[in-house]
């Protein structure tokens, strides 16, 4: 959600900023701009609704020149999606800034500022925050010391980045929850939202705590705490290269990372899958060795596409390791109080590490009983990976599309492992151990053969480009699955879907179906599947029309009303993983076939960093 990126360079800053901005559309937003000290000691700002082509293309028509600036992809929050309200905002012509979050103070503060005179021409929480600045440089106060007397007075979560011809040689930033990295080059230097928007220029990075920050000069970069005093933070050099945000040969990126899944597994799996023991216990850190013997009872907590993986691993926490397991939205979790099992673990879910409830979340957990909190996140820098006491990093590489496929089906391989993990703590049956670690490392082959599918589901796709709702069933931990295909398909193609266990028909669903009502099923081979097909046929009594993704080995034909996907069997307890990716192809080519932004869909942030 909303993407930052500005620097002092030793060359005209323009294309830096743009790429960086590129980068960042995956973040999701509705308008972009860039602001940049000329030679002349003026700041020029160029600003457009919509993508970043277009704020490119008013930069070929008119070019900025200039060695600092900052740009920003805005995802509107106060204040409509038009260009008078995008960023960067101004301050008398002398301060300009962009940000991230919500600054929730700012009615109180915006009629202190139009008592001093200062004018507002956006219905923004931004331009007060520019304006504020402006009044302590007013005051005496050089750049640095503006920013952190404005920080003090701002309330709500956000990250800055601010300009000044006061002081035209620096850029200002600071962070109060939404994340803000610092870029190391060589005679110049760089803050951005996102590792990724920099990596053009620098592979050298360091990460801003809440309440930093951080003074960016060509000669180098100072970082303040809140109390105004020095800290000291180790530079990390990034494993990621420029190109690997790369589409490639595929059209989409939620294309190239939905095949990307067999390697990305293979990535989360490497060095941790043992034959002595299934899993190696330091895959989570030092501590764990002395946490996971005491661990009780689970408590997950997540959002998103992470909230269905948190619920497929109920059943296998519960199933296979026997001990009890909660699951649930942090944008809920964060606001009631809890009756805390004991030694139980408390276990976050996010591809990011930076989603505003899944750290708030975290950050309430300290006050209750819990006995260690564990993160499963793709991102080893990410806040979320820093307030947790256990670690364990998914590989599954960068994500650029907003519909989550990927970094959900590594999500739920780490999940295993951690599972397989506590098993052997609880003395679970060796063959069986033995056993969930054959399906693990069979899972990429099997993920490689479903893809196959592809051909298959794409012409299936077609019959869903003018439905206008679709219903998806499951048993069991296919329940959460049919809910992620749901997600899946409302997210990227606008066609209202959702999920309901398919015992569930007769309370309720069965009213909705008719010939104009697809119904998706997820179909393992199991011990439900009896029950399952009978409430298929609850459906084809009603005119309902069935797509059935069944697994090998599931006896069901086509006929009127049902179409069958035969998808591959063999993966044990990790069958849900592997009935996802034909659910993540359906969504995808719908999706092309409406002709709707598949990687940036309407409305929605990759990273969603505020409540």
């Amino acid at each position: 959600m909303c993407g930052i990126v500005g620097g002092v360079a030793e060359r005209n800053i323009q294309e830096i900023l743009l790429e960086g901005l590129r980068r960042l559309e995956y973040r999701g937003y509705d308008s972009a701009g860039m602001a940049v000290l000329d030679a002349s000691q003026k700041i020029e700002r160029r600003r457009r609704v919509g993508k970043v082509a277009g704020l490119a293309q008013a930069l070929v028509d008119e070019p900025l020149a200039g060695k600092v600036g900052i740009a920003h992809t805005r995802w509107a929050t106060h204040g409509a999606p038009t260009e008078h309200n995008a960023h960067p905002h101004v301050s008398n012509d002398r301060v300009a800034i962009v940000h991230n979050g919500i600054i929730e103070n700012h009615a109180v503060l915006r009629e202190e500022l139009i008592q001093l005179g200062y004018p507002f021409v956006s219905e923004t929480d931004t331009e007060v925050a520019a304006h504020r600045i402006a009044f302590h440089l007013d005051s005496g106060a050089d750049l640095l010391a503006a920013v952190q007397r404005t920080v003090a007075e701002l309330e709500g979560a956000y990250a800055l980045a601010v300009i000044s011809l006061a002081d035209p040689e620096r850029v200002v930033a600071c962070r109060n929850g939404p994340p803000l990295v610092v870029g190391f080059g060589i005679g110049e230097h760089f803050v951005a939202s996102d590792v990724q928007a920099l990596l053009p220029v620098t592979q050298r990075f360091t990460f801003l705590e809440n309440g930093e920050v951080v003074d960016v000069r060509r000669d180098g970069i100072d970082i303040y705490a809140r109390d105004g005093r020095r800290v000291e933070r180790e530079i990390h050099t990034s494993g990621l290269s420029a190109g690997a945000t790369d589409r490639g040969q595929y059209r989409h990126f939620m294309q190239k990372e939905i095949f990307e899944q067999p390697y990305a597994i293979s990535e989360t799996l490497e060095g941790r899958v043992h034959s002595e023991r299934p899993i190696a216990p330091g895959i989570l850190g030092a501590r764990a060795e002395d946490i996971l013997p005491r661990v009780s009872a689970v408590q997950i907590v997540a959002c998103g596409t992470s909230f269905h993986a948190g619920l497929i691993a109920r059943y296998w926490l519960e199933g296979i390791v026997g001990i009890p397991c909660l699951v649930e939205v942090a944008s809920e979790y964060r606001y009631r109080k809890h009756a805390v099992l004991p030694n139980t673990l408390f276990l976050t879910l996010s591809q990011s590490g930076e989603t505003a409830d899944t750290l708030a979340a975290v950050h309430a957990s300290r006050d209750e009983n819990y006995l260690a909190r564990l993160s499963i996140c793709n991102v080893p820098e990410s806040s979320l990976v820093r307030e947790s006491e256990l670690v364990l990093l998914t590989h599954a590489g960068p994500e650029i599309g907003v519909a989550s496929t990927k970094a959900f089906t590594t999500q739920l391989v780490a999940l295993m492992q951690v599972v397989l993990l506590l098993a052997q703590y609880r003395g679970v049956n060796s063959e069986k151990l033995q056993s969930f670690r054959q399906q693990l490392l069979h899972l990429p082959s099997l993920i490689e053969a479903a893809l196959k599918l592809d051909p298959v589901i794409m012409r299936l796709s077609e019959r869903f480009v003018e439905r206008g709702h679709a219903l998806f069933l499951g048993r069991g931990a296919f329940y959460p699955v049919a809910m992620e295909g749901a997600l899946k398909l409302k997210e990227i193609s606008y066609i209202h879907a959702e999920a309901y266990p398919a015992g569930e028909l007769k309370h309720g669903p069965l009213a909705l179906v008719d010939a104009d009502m697809p119904v998706i099923v997820v179909a393992p081979n199991n011990v439900m599947l009896e029950k399952l097909k009978s409430n298929l046929e609850e459906v084809r009594a009603r005119g309902g029309e069935l797509f059935v993704f069944a697994e090998a080995g599931v006896s069901l034909d086509d006929g009127p009303g049902m179409n069958v996907i035969g998808v591959p069997s063999g993966a044990g307890a990790l069958t849900p993983v592997l009935m996802t990716v034909p659910l993540q192809l359906l969504a995808y080519h719908t999706a092309v076939f409406k002709g709707t932004d598949v990687d940036q869909p309407r409305n929605l942030a990759k990273s969603v960093t505020v409540e």
